[in-house]
C-alpha cells in the first residue's frame, strides 16, 4: 500500500500542475475525520481555488475528472466524492487496502524503516552523576533517551547514545564526604552528621543506606567495575581521594545495573572534567573571545548572550576565577559537532529549561560553524508513583526518592517503559502501581501484549508455514473489521516518521493501543481457523501482519513482544 500511495500521489501532483504550474507540492492525502468518508483526503482545490479565480468546488470537480482519468486512480480507486466547499474524498477498492499484508510480511522487521542517511545522531540523556541510585525521573529520562534513539534509527539515522556526568564537583565532594564518615563509623544523627530539613548543613551529607554499604566495601578492599571505570579500594578511611574514586566507581556500576534492568545500553561515556583536562573549555572560552562576544565588568567574564536572543547577557567566569555551569556545556556542545554529529538530542528535565537560551547562545557566538537551534531539547517533568492508592515518596535504598529500580521490581521493565512513555514528556505524569500489575485489558501495555500473544497462539494452533503467507490470495478479506486493521497496519511508516520528527514516543504507545484494539475488534467479528483455505489463510495472512507491525513498534519503545501470556 506504501507503493501505491506513492504512485497515487504521484498522480495527484501531475494532475495539480496542469492546473497551476508548481502547485504540485500540494499533492498529500490526509486521513479523513470520519472514516466513512473514505480512506484519503485532499484539500488542494480549496488550496487552488484563489490563484485559479475558481470556486474550490470547480476545481475539486475538474481535478476529480483528471484523476479518475489517471491509471493509478483507475487501478487502486474505486470512488472520489467531493464533499463541503471542496474537500476530495477518496475511497480505495479492497485489493489496494490489501497490498499492505504482502509489504508488511515480505519486510518483516524492516517494515516502517527507511534507507540509511548517512548521518549522525547523538541522544544524550540520564547523564546522573553517580551520588545515588538512579530515581523514576531518570527512569523517564532513560524510557524516552532510548525510544526517540530507537525511532530515528527507523528513520536512517547513524544513532549514538551518550551518558554525559561529572565526577568532580560539588555533589561528588558531598559523596565522598558522607561515605568517608560512614567508613569511619558515624551516621545520620550523630553530632557531626546535620539531619535537620532546616539545616543548610544538611544538604552537604547524603543519607541513605547505600552510603553504608558503599563505606562497607570500600573498608573491605573491594573492586568495582563500572562500564566506563573500574577501582580498587586501599581500605584506608583517610584515604580521601581513593574514596572519591570508590565511590564514583561503584554508584557507576550500581547505575549500570540499574540501566541494565531497563535495558538500556550506551555507546559512550563522557567525563565533565575531562573538558577541563583537556582544555576544551579554555578553548571554547577563547573562540568566544576572539570573536569579540564577551566582555569584562565587576571582576567577571561576561557572554554577550543578549546577541543571540536570550533575556540578558551571562556571566561566563565568576570574579572567583571559576567558570558558571553552562560554560562546559558550550565546551562539550562544541564537541559533539566536532565529532561530526549533525544532529543532537538532549533529553533533560524541566528545571534545565533556563540553561537552553545560553548554551545556544554561546554556541552561535563561538563562529564554529553550529547552525541556530544546535542542540534540540526534549524537556520532560518528573514522575509521581502511587502504590495502594498513596503517594510513595522515600526509598529504604535511596532515602530521599523512589528508584528506578524500586519501579521495576514492583511491577516490571515492559510496565515501566510502556507507562512511562505514554504521555508527552513535558506533562505531569502519575505512575500507578497498582494499574500496571494486573493482567486484564485496563493494563494498556498488558493490552498490546496480548494482542501480540493472541495472535502467536492462532498461529500456532494452525501450524502452517507462515512464511508464504505474503502470497495467499487476499481477497476475501473484505469486512469493515478486516478493511479498518488493514488502513491501521497502512499508518505505521508514516507514524514511525511523525513521531520521530516530533520527538513523541507517546504516539507509538498511542498507535500500538489502537492497532492492539483494531485486532481485537477484528477477531471477535471474524473466525480466522474456519474450514475454507482460501479464506483461513487470508485471514491468517492479515494476523500474521498485524503481530509483525506489533512486534516492530514495541520494539522501538523498548518493550518485548511475548508469545504466550
Amino acid at each position: 500500500m506504501l507503493s501505491l500511495k506513492q504512485e497515487l500521489l504521484g498522480s495527484l501532483a501531475a494532475e495539480l500542475d496542469r492546473l497551476s504550474p508548481g502547485s504540485g507540492d500540494k499533492a498529500v492525502f490526509e486521513s479523513p475525520k470520519v472514516a466513512a468518508h473514505g480512506d484519503f483526503a485532499c484539500t488542494a482545490a480549496m488550496q487552488l481555488a484563489k490563484p485559479l479565480k475558481q470556486n474550490p468546488r470547480q476545481v475539486a470537480e475538474a481535478l476529480k475528472a483528471a484523476l479518475l482519468a489517471a491509471a493509478p486512480f483507475q487501478q487502486w480507486v474505486e470512488a472520489i466524492d467531493i464533499a463541503g466547499p471542496g474537500f476530495i474524498n477518496i475511497r480505495l477498492k479492497p485489493a489496494a487496502k490489501q497490498q499492505v499484508i504482502r509489504e508488511v510480511l515480505q519486510a518483516g522487521v524492516g517494515f516502517g524503516r527507511q534507507p540509511a542517511l548517512g548521518r549522525k545522531l547523538m541522544v544524550e540523556f540520564v547523564s546522573a552523576n553517580p551520588t545515588g541510585p538512579l530515581h523514576v525521573g531518570h527512569g523517564r529520562q532513560a524510557a524516552l533517551g532510548d525510544a526517540i534513539c530507537n525511532l530515528y534509527a527507523t528513520q536512517g539515522w547513524d544513532v549514538t547514545r551518550e551518558f554525559y556526568y561529572n565526577d568532580a564537583g560539588v555533589q561528588i565532594d558531598t559523596l565522598t564526604k558522607s561515605t568517608q564518615l560512614r567508613a569511619k563509623g558515624f551516621k545520620p544523627g550523630d553530632d557531626c552528621w546535620p539531619t535537620d530539613p532546616e539545616d543548610p548543613a544538611s544538604k552537604a551529607f547524603y543519607n541513605g543506606d547505600y552510603i553504608q554499604d558503599i563505606a562497607d566495601d570500600f573498608l573491605a578492599k573491594k573492586t568495582v567495575h563500572a562500564d566506563d571505570r573500574e577501582f580498587t579500594a586501599s581500605g584506608d578511611a583517610d584515604d580521601r581521594d581513593g574514596i572519591r574514586q570508590f565511590a564514583v566507581a561503584y554508584l557507576r556500576h550500581e547505575q549500570d545495573l540499574d540501566l541494565k534492568a531497563f535495558e538500556v545500553k550506551f555507546d559512550n561515556y563522557y567525563l565533565e572534567s575531562s573538558l577541563y583536562t583537556s582544555g576544551k573549555v579554555d578553548a571554547a572560552v577563547q573562540k568566544l573571545k576572539d570573536a569579540g562576544k564577551t566582555y569584562e565588568q565587576d571582576g567577571a567574564l561576561w557572554l554577550k548572550s543578549t546577541d543571540y536572543g536570550d533575556d540578558k547577557d551571562r556571566v561566563m567566569r565568576k570574579s572567583d576565577g571559576t567558570y558558571t555551569y553552562f560554560v562546559p556545556d558550550v565546551a562539550y556542545h562544541i564537541s559533539k559537532w566536532e565529532r561530526g554529529f549533525a544532529k543532537v538530542v538532549n533529553i533533560q528535565g524541566t528545571d534545565h529549561h533556563g540553561t537552553i537560551a545560553r548554551v545556544r547562545a554561546g554556541l552561535q557566538a563561538a563562529n564554529v560553524g553550529i547552525p541556530a537551534g544546535y542542540p534540540d531539547y526534549v524537556l520532560h517533568t518528573m514522575v509521581r508513583v502511587m502504590k495502594g492508592g498513596e503517594e510513595v515518596k522515600i526509598s529504604k535504598r535511596a532515602g530521599s526518592y523512589v528508584t528506578l529500580r524500586d519501579l521495576i521490581e514492583w511491577t516490571s521493565k515492559d510496565a515501566v517503559r510502556f507507562f512511562l512513555l505514554s504521555r508527552k514528556p513535558d506533562t505531569e505524569y502519575t505512575f500507578d502501581v497498582d494499574l500496571a500489575v494486573p493482567k486484564n485489558n485496563d493494563n494498556p501495555v498488558y493490552y498490546v501484549q496480548y494482542a501480540h500473544a493472541r495472535i502467536c497462539s492462532v498461529l500456532a494452533a494452525w501450524g502452517g508455514d507462515a512464511t508464504g503467507l505474503d502470497r495467499v490470495d487476499l481477497s476475501p478479506l473484505h469486512s469493515p473489521q478486516a478493511q479498518a486493521l488493514m488502513l491501521q497496519l497502512a499508518r505505521y511508516p508514516d507514524m514511525l516518521a511523525a513521531a520521530a520528527a516530533d520527538f513523541a514516543p507517546h504516539d507509538v504507545t498511542f498507535y500500538l493501543r489502537e492497532l492492539a484494539a483494531g485486532y481485537h475488534s477484528y477477531y471477535d467479528a471474524e473466525r480466522i481457523l474456519v474450514d475454507d483455505e482460501t479464506v483461513k489463510k487470508a485471514r491468517l495472512a492479515l494476523v500474521a501482519a498485524t503481530a509483525r507491525v506489533l512486534h516492530n513498534g514495541l520494539k522501538v519503545l523498548g518493550v518485548s513482544a511475548p508469545e504466550k501470556m
